[in-house]
């Protein structure tokens, strides 16, 4: 079959002008144009917009996207078990928000009790799901499934005390490292200072502790993309100089 622009808007809900964008960048160009100007689509276009519609549910940006689906040797029964894997997570967050919602009703109409831990659940395995969808495969290959698994299951034991302190801690040594990068020296009191600050952190949210997970830490802070641009934010050239700072407290 084949598709005018605005036929394929009304099948996938996609407007006409995001269609016509799509074509102008790359990622969903037409089979042909006719002689009359109008974009033609097949059914291999109308499948890739459902592929490119269900990446995009998934916060990917759009020039991602495009390496994604015209990779060689993208599979794409493969990237369709990945999705549903992901959504099912993202319903697993949704419910267990749902859940923390309907008792919290419950707890406020006086019908039964809360704990502290308990109003917090929804909104810590949010972040376990999260940190799962954009680090998970890594960190897991590093440092083993039981490891991972001993700190979430830490994360979601935590009372609202302990999270609180958490982010207090997180606070303090990202303004200390603000701080540091601007002496150029890891070795430095106040990066020093930071670093302890973040084995504090740590130990409240991976209790498997050890030195060599806070140097491995640092290194991936410093080389994976993800880590090294959250760093970044913070001051340029912190990603690195945190990694060679942990280094040196590591070693103390």
């Amino acid at each position: 079959m084949e598709y005018t622009v605005n036929k394929l808007s009304k099948i996938s809900g996609v407007s006409a002008r995001t269609l016509r964008y799509y074509d102008e960048i790359g990622l969903l160009k037409p089979v042909k144009v006719a002689e009359s100007g109008y974009r033609i689509y097949s059914q291999d276009e109308l499948n890739t917009l459902q592929e490119i519609l269900f990446y995009r549910e998934l916060g990917f940006p759009l020039e991602e996207i495009k390496h994604i689906v015209y990779a060689p040797g993208y599979d794409r029964i493969s990237a369709f078990h990945n999705h549903l894997d992901k959504l099912v997570i993202k319903r697993k967050q949704m419910d267990s928000l749902i859940d923390n919602v309907t008792k919290s009703i419950s707890a406020m109409k006086g019908e039964i009790t809360m704990t502290d831990t308990e109003k917090f659940e929804g909104f810590k395995q949010s972040i376990i799901d999260k940190n799962e969808k954009a680090y998970g495969h890594e960190i897991r290959e590093k440092y083993g499934d039981s490891a991972i698994d001993a700190s979430n299951a830490a994360l979601k034991g935590l009372s609202q005390k302990q999270y609180d302190e958490g982010e207090r801690l997180r606070a303090a040594y990202e303004e200390m490292l603000k701080n540091a990068v601007r002496t150029g020296d890891p070795s430095e009191e106040t990066a020093q200072a930071a670093c302890d600050l973040h084995r504090q952190w740590l130990c409240i949210f991976y209790p498997n502790y050890s030195k060599e997970y806070h140097k491995a830490l640092g290194e991936m802070y410093a080389t994976d993309e993800r880590f090294r641009a959250y760093y970044e934010k913070i001051t340029s050239g912190c990603a690195e100089f945190f990694r060679d700072s942990i280094n040196i407290y590591c070693k103390q």
